[in-house]
């Protein structure tokens, strides 16, 4: 079947509409559940069959997994590699083009970025230059008002002024250090091409055909940078209805200024849900309605009306997670689901210990989203740390997280003659060393031993370089550990458990594996350190492997299930002060009453065949216990939709045997720690 043919098979008028008008501006307005993916997908796939060659193509979209996923659609579609078609994160592309360009911006090749952790590391040296108090250094308030500074979010102000001064500093130790935070991979890009017309008119020419998933989640930084590079044929898919990063900086006025910039575009809505029932989506219409400042849309389905939905009003936050716990049981024998066909969504991670203490009493495997990031282990750090050193060795901060981890005799002072090398040299702390190194008996501010130790040090670094190659880099880590002791380290710093320490070595290990697997994985041409370095910084929770997941119950935040979906989903904790929650309520006036609503819409419409909604009695708040309210939001669902579920009956003796049998064979599976 020719391409022309599947169109018209696979896909109804407006998505088709959406799908073969390649020329000119475009907006396409998608409903949650409306087959968004297969319209981008179909589109890129036509464009190729129309002749567009690929390196004229530009997709960007905003997880590496759903670009992957896309990118491996439009493989499937044209059976064609596809070596020259760019799909990409913003941020991934911010790279690429960093990648060629950042020597016109005054740094040097092979830039570090800085992950959030180097940044708050970066502040807290900063604020010691300048003799910050500590009572002065909130580093969540401060890396997040420099974030907003940089992206043009905030503007300096008479309560922000006196941080100005410490982010110039900030500023200037990137620079110095030849690094770039996430924000610059946006921001800088922007001042190239506006400083460099030239290179802004090549990346022009070559990208004629431009695509935005998501687009109601782009910040005005990716909106300018995408306005900047678009010509006449650029496509943004977006609803404003699930616009819910306002706190990142997202903007879904942005649809707005799409069609002022671009006044001769052409809108096709698509509101055929393929996702849920007729019921759940008249509930989420019912509620979203209430916003005011929306496009009009009406989601309808084909799927029948199904179930009503259940709401259901615990005592408390433990009498919830039971109820959702037994409810998973019971609905996994009643309908023979497996657990990873059931999504517990929830406002705040607060509301995870109830509810994952449920799941462990009654052994039903989960996966929670939002917890620490595997390369946010501190072990994980510690080696990455000294990977960015290898491949950058003027990158401070990470050198100092290393230099004396494991012990290797440099202490405080030792490191305080660096910097002072460093601050009256204009040197880096690598070059300082070098410098030290090199000086003469007389001239050394350090002593023989500690000299030694520097000495120790910068040979780990040196005799590392072969990993730049590109070739062995895993076996070359491997040796890299084994060569610095670390085991030992993680012993010494694990004295009374010597388990904890083999499981924080075990988290290596699975590192150094998955590094394995992506150096022989052969989509890949460069499998050298600087851009695995790039790969690993650039990821995000959503992009790791989760085949470990299958066969768990997912338990995570609205925010981390948005273009997710699953057949049953319970939504805990439908009360005021969490939904919407207190903080918008408070602080955000209507603006952010309304985004709390998207946020609750974005919920209701995960679910596929079952919705139940739990709105708790009282609630544990700090050490007192308070008296809740049920959701606004539950009110605007229409009543002739709802039921009030009630708690689990006595089973008869059969299906009593199977739970039990269900149960059994659960606790039979060997547990692994999650990472």
């Amino acid at each position: 079947m020719s391409l022309e043919n599947d169109l018209k098979d696979k896909l109804n008028p407006e998505q088709y509409k959406a799908v073969s008008t390649i020329e000119g501006p475009i907006l396409i307005i998608a409903g949650a559940g409306s087959g968004k993916t297969r319209v981008i997908t179909y589109r890129i796939a036509n464009m190729l069959e129309k002749g567009i060659p690929q390196s004229q193509i530009l997709a960007l979209t905003f997880t590496n997994k759903a670009a992957k996923e896309m990118e491996e659609r439009i493989k499937e579609l044209t059976g064609k590699k596809l070596n020259n078609l760019t799909v990409s994160t913003f941020h991934a592309f911010g790279v690429r083009i960093l990648r060629q360009e950042i020597t016109k911006l005054g740094y040097r090749e092979n830039f570090s970025i800085y992950d959030e952790t180097d940044k708050k590391a970066l502040i807290k040296e900063s604020g010691r230059e300048l003799k910050f108090s500590a009572d002065a250094m909130d580093l969540y308030k401060i890396s997040t008002l420099f974030s907003d500074i940089k992206t043009g979010r905030k503007s300096w102000n008479s309560e922000s002024d006196m941080y100005r001064s410490l982010y110039e500093e900030y500023q200037s130790g990137l620079k110095l250090f030849n690094s770039v935070d996430f924000d610059d991979l946006i921001v800088l890009p922007i001042k190239l091409f506006k400083e460099n017309p030239e290179v802004l008119e090549a990346y022009r020419n070559r990208f004629r055909y431009i695509m935005v998933d998501e687009f109601q989640d782009t910040s005005h930084q990716q909106y300018e940078m995408m306005h900047l590079l678009a010509n006449k044929n650029i496509a943004v898919v977006g609803d404003d209805d699930q616009s819910i990063y306002s706190w990142r900086g997202a903007d879904f006025q942005n649809i707005i200024n799409f069609e002022k910039d671009f006044p001769d575009v052409t809108e096709i809505r698509l509101e055929q849900n393929y996702r849920s029932t007729g019921t759940i989506l008249a509930a989420a219409n019912g509620v979203i309605k209430h916003n005011t400042n929306r496009k009009d849309k009406e989601l309808w389905s084909g799927n029948g009306n199904g179930k009503p939905i259940e709401l259901y009003s615990p005592e408390n936050e433990a009498a919830e997670a039971d109820f959702i716990a037994e409810g998973i049981l019971g609905i996994s024998v009643d309908e023979k689901r497996n657990y990873d066909d059931f999504g517990v969504l929830i406002r705040a991670n607060t509301q995870s210990r109830a509810i994952e203490e449920a799941f462990l009493e009654n052994n039903i495997p989960y996966t929670m989203s939002g917890g620490t990031s595997f390369f946010e282990r501190k072990e994980i750090k510690d080696i990455i740390s000294y990977l960015r050193v290898i491949a950058n060795h003027d990158d401070d901060i990470n050198l100092l997280r290393i230099i004396n981890t494991p012990r290797r005799g440099i202490g405080k002072a030792a490191i305080e003659s660096i910097n002072k090398v460093a601050s009256t040299m204009n040197f880096s702390l690598w070059e300082s060393i070098q410098a030290i190194l090199s000086s003469s008996e007389e001239e050394c501010p350090v002593s023989e031993k500690t000299k030694a130790d520097f000495e120790v040090f910068s040979n780990i670094i040196e005799n590392s370089k072969s990993m730049l190659s590109g070739k062995g880099l895993a076996k070359k880590v491997r040796a890299l550990v084994d060569e610095i002791n670390y085991f030992d380290y993680l012993i010494s710093e694990n004295p009374k458990s010597e388990k904890s320490a083999r499981f924080k070595y075990m988290n290596i290990e699975s590192l150094i594996k998955s590094m394995e697997q992506w150096e022989n994985n052969p989509n890949y041409d460069d499998t050298s350190l600087y851009a695995y370095l790039n790969r690993i910084t650039l990821i995000s929770r959503d992009d790791m492997d989760d085949e470990q997941d299958k066969g768990k119950v997912n338990l995570m935040t609205i925010h981390a299930s948005k273009g997710l979906e699953f057949p049953v989903v319970f939504i805990a904790g439908a009360e005021e002060g969490l939904m919407p929650h207190a903080h918008a309520v408070e602080e955000g006036g209507d603006a952010a009453i309304e985004e709390e609503r998207r946020l609750f819409y974005v919920a209701v419409t995960r679910a596929r065949d079952r919705l139940l909604i739990s709105s708790c009695s009282h609630r544990r708040k700090m050490t007192s216990t308070v008296e809740c309210e049920p959701s606004r939001f539950l009110d605007e669902i229409p009543k002739n939709l709802v039921e009030y579920h009630e708690p689990s009956k006595e089973v008869d003796a059969e299906t009593a045997h199977e739970l039990l049998q269900n149960m059994l064979k659960n606790m039979a599976k060997p547990r692994v720690p999650k990472i």
